[in-house]
C-alpha cells in the first residue's frame, strides 16, 4: 500500500485524534469565558472574557474541521468553508508546534513573573497538550482529506503540461514581487531576532526576551522558505516534486497572515504589552506580513487552478 493510500485510509484516526486533542483547550476556554479557574484577576475583565469566547469558538471550529476531514459528508462541504480556516489554522499551529518545546516553558516562566496563579501551570500544561496534539494530528487528517478531494495538489510532477490560457506568466510576476517582499521582511526579522536594535524603541530594549527573539526568528525562517518555495512553484524549476514546495508555501502564507492577525487581537487586551518596535517599523512589518501572506495564498490558488485544468484533460 502506498503512503498516499495509507493517508487517505487513516484520516479517520488522525481526525478523531485531532478532535480529542482540542477538547482540553475547549474546556479551559469555556471555564475562562464564564469566569472559572482564572489564572489572574485581569482575566475577569470583559475584554479578556470576549477574547476567550472567541478562542472557544475557534476551538469548536477546529473540532468540526477535524470531523469534516475524517467523515464522508466532509467531502461535500463547500471548499471555501474548508480552505480559509485550514489556511489560518495551519499557519498558526505548525510553526508553533516546532517551537513548542522552547516556547512552552518560556511562556510559563513569563506568566509566573507577572503573578499568574498556580493553577495556570496546570492549565498551561493542558493547553500545550492540545496545541501539540492538534498540530500533529490535524495536518495528517488534512492531507488524507485533501489527497482525496484535491489530487492536483499532490501530483508529484511539478512540471506538468499546462493548458493554453494558463496564468503562469502572471503568477511568476506576482511570485517575484512576493519573494522580494519576503526576503525584505525575513531580513528585518532576522536582524531583530539575533539582537539588532535599529527599528526597536530604545525605551523597550530591555523588554526583549526569549519569546520575542524566537518569534522574530520564526517569522524570518518562514518568510525565506515561502519566498523560495513560491518562486519554485511558479517557475517550476529547482525541484521535481510539487507537493513539498506547495506545502511549505501554504504554511508560510498562512503564518505570515495569521500571526499578524493574532498579534492584533492580543493587542486589544488591557494588559497587552506595548510593541517593542518603533511604531512606524511595527506598522510597516505587520502590514507587509499580512499583504505578503494573502498574496502568496492567492498565487498558490492560481497555480492549483491551472494544474486542476490540466489534470482534468489529462485524466
Amino acid at each position: 500500500m502506498t503512503v498516499e493510500k495509507k493517508l487517505i485510509e487513516n484520516r479517520r484516526f488522525w481526525g478523531y485524534g485531532a478532535a480529542i486533542s482540542v477538547l482540553p483547550y475547549l474546556l479551559i476556554k469555556i471555564a475562562w469565558t464564564f469566569g472559572f479557574f482564572l489564572p489572574s484577576e485581569q482575566m475577569g475583565d470583559p475584554s479578556w472574557r470576549t477574547a476567550n469566547a472567541v478562542t472557544m469558538v475557534l476551538a469548536a471550529v477546529g473540532i468540526l474541521l477535524a470531523l469534516t476531514f475524517c467523515m464522508k459528508w466532509g467531502e461535500r462541504v463547500p471548499a471555501w468553508l474548508i480552505v480559509l480556516p485550514v489556511w489560518v489554522g495551519t499557519g498558526l499551529l505548525i510553526p508553533m508546534l516546532l517551537l513548542a518545546p522552547i516556547l512552552g516553558p518560556a511562556a510559563m516562566m513569563r506568566d509566573q513573573q507577572v503573578g499568574a496563579a498556580n493553577v495556570w501551570i496546570y492549565e498551561q500544561f493542558f493547553v500545550m497538550i492540545s496545541l501539540v496534539g492538534v498540530g500533529i494530528c490535524l495536518p495528517f487528517a488534512l492531507v488524507g482529506y485533501a489527497k482525496r478531494r484535491w489530487p492536483e495538489a499532490f501530483d508529484n510532477r511539478i512540471d506538468i503540461d499546462l493548458l493554453p490560457g494558463n496564468s503562469q506568466k502572471l503568477t511568476i510576476t506576482l511570485a517575484r514581487l512576493v519573494s522580494a517582499g519576503c526576503i525584505l521582511l525575513g531580513s528585518i526579522k532576522l536582524f531583530w531576532g539575533v539582537g539588532g536594535t535599529i527599528g526597536i524603541n530604545p525605551a523597550m530594549l530591555d523588554n526583549r526576551d526569549l519569546w520575542w527573539h524566537l518569534l522574530s526568528l520564526n517569522t524570518s525562517v518562514w518568510a525565506f522558505a515561502g519566498a523560495w518555495c513560491l518562486f519554485t512553484l511558479t517557475t517550476r524549476r529547482g525541484l521535481k516534486k510539487f507537493f513539498p514546495p506547495m506545502g511549505v508555501a501554504w504554511i508560510s502564507s498562512g503564518m505570515l497572515f495569521s500571526y499578524n492577525l493574532f498579534d492584533r487581537l492580543s493587542s486589544t487586551r488591557p494588559d497587552a504589552q506595548t510593541a517593542l518596535e518603533h511604531p512606524l517599523a511595527n506598522v510597516l512589518t505587520s502590514e507587509l506580513s499580512s499583504i505578503l501572506g494573502v498574496t502568496m495564498g492567492i498565487v498558490i490558488m492560481m497555480v492549483l487552478h491551472d494544474r486542476r485544468r490540466a489534470m482534468s484533460i489529462r485524466g
